[in-house]
């Protein structure tokens, strides 16, 4: 989980974006969709459509940064509006990222990697090896 300070303010894009957007098209949108300095060392999020992937800018002391996160299975509960923007916390979007709904209070569905067989056992298809 993210370690985010209580005074960092995150400003949520309520629009869906174009992910193809990088550095100087999402702070764009972050001064005339969001209303917001692209500038102020804030976290402005971005979200497409389908909710699976997730965008956050925000100007590090000396350039520009973007945390990108695409999900393998289900989406982000993103609260998308016409207003273009809503400020959450920080700890609000910790939840948004690990999956829990936080109107619900419950964990959406996440893609896990299968398990690795046991040790000893090989793989189906695989030929036994023997460890002497």
């Amino acid at each position: 989980m993210l370690s985010l300070p209580a005074a960092l303010k995150v400003y949520l894009c309520t629009v869906p974006c174009d992910m193809r957007r990088s550095f100087d098209g999402l702070s764009m949108l972050a001064e005339h969709v969001i209303g917001c300095n692209p500038l102020s060392g804030h976290l402005l999020v971005f979200s497409n459509r389908r909710s699976d992937r997730v965008k956050i800018l925000y100007w590090d002391r000396d350039g520009w940064a973007i945390w990108y996160k695409r999900l393998e299975m289900g989406t982000f509960q993103f609260p998308f509006a016409e207003t273009g923007r809503k400020e959450i916390a920080a700890w609000e979007l910790a939840a948004l990222l690990e999956g829990i709904d936080l109107r619900q209070g419950k964990r959406r569905k996440r893609y896990s990697l299968p398990a690795p067989p046991p040790q000893g056992e090989s793989a189906p298809g695989e030929t036994p090896t023997r460890v002497s």
